[in-house]
């Protein structure tokens, strides 16, 4: 499945439960808001507004073994990555060697829901080329790949951190300034979340990181993401003229 084809699935699904899952940060009143007007981030133009609103309901859709679309891009992540041109069972060691927690596949984090976002950011048309120089703890690997593997990079658990990252600097309107420039929410989203990562394997690579490294890596990465985010772009640009 195409990232287009799966992003109109979510477009036209009925998120009306979703969207009622979802959490804004209330506005604030009295000092607190003179301050934010003062030196906080813009708010997100009104026509953009919809947008995020799909995103964000997106992220609160649980992954679901029965609907076709969710377990065609579970397919297709599986394929890309190990450059397969069969599918795989819906179970088993295959999903370890990703990167995820547990043999499903869809257990990315401890007393997490699973939600298809991460797995449809996996699958976004520059896959082949940004996350080609990634590290992929995988059997066979891509003739392209022009770095070695890195030992216990957990591919996969670190793309759903980098997402929930993303998604709560657009929560908290980290982003809107970007967005509004751009007149777009999702393309900015991925962006940032293809500059994170190349941050992520940067940082890994120069300072031989390791599974317990993570957390540390991943804090320094958020406080990036939030409070630097056009400097991550403007990083991913730079790698993409290359």
């Amino acid at each position: 499945i195409s990232f287009t084809e799966a992003l109109q699935h979510f477009q036209s699904a009925e998120l009306s439960e979703s969207r009622g899952k979802v959490w804004m940060p209330g506005r604030q009143r009295g000092l607190a808001a003179l301050l934010h007007c003062l030196w906080g981030p813009p708010r997100l133009r009104p026509q953009l507004r919809g947008e995020r609103a799909l995103v964000l309901a997106m992220t609160q859709c649980a992954l679901d073994d029965s609907e076709r679309v969710h377990m065609r891009i579970l397919q297709t992540i599986y394929r890309q990555l190990t450059r397969s041109r069969l599918g795989c069972p819906r179970y088993g060691a295959h999903w370890e060697e990703l990167g995820f927690q547990g043999r499903t596949g869809s257990s990315p984090l401890p007393g997490e829901i699973p939600r298809p976002i991460p797995k449809i950011q996996l699958n976004l048309p520059w896959s082949s080329s940004v996350l080609s120089q990634l590290p992929q703890p995988l059997p066979v690997l891509p003739t392209q790949l022009h770095c070695p593997p890195l030992d216990n990079f957990p591919f996969c658990i670190m793309s759903v951190n980098i997402t929930r990252i993303v998604i709560q600097a657009l929560r908290e309107e980290r982003l809107s300034r970007e967005c509004n420039r751009r007149q777009q929410v999702l393309g900015v989203l991925n962006d940032l979340y293809a500059a994170a990562f190349l941050r992520l394997f940067r940082r890994w690579k120069q300072q031989h990181g390791t599974i317990a490294d993570a957390g540390f890596f991943l804090k320094e990465l958020e406080l990036s993401t939030k409070k630097k985010p056009r400097q991550l772009l403007k990083s991913l640009e730079a790698y993409v003229s290359c």
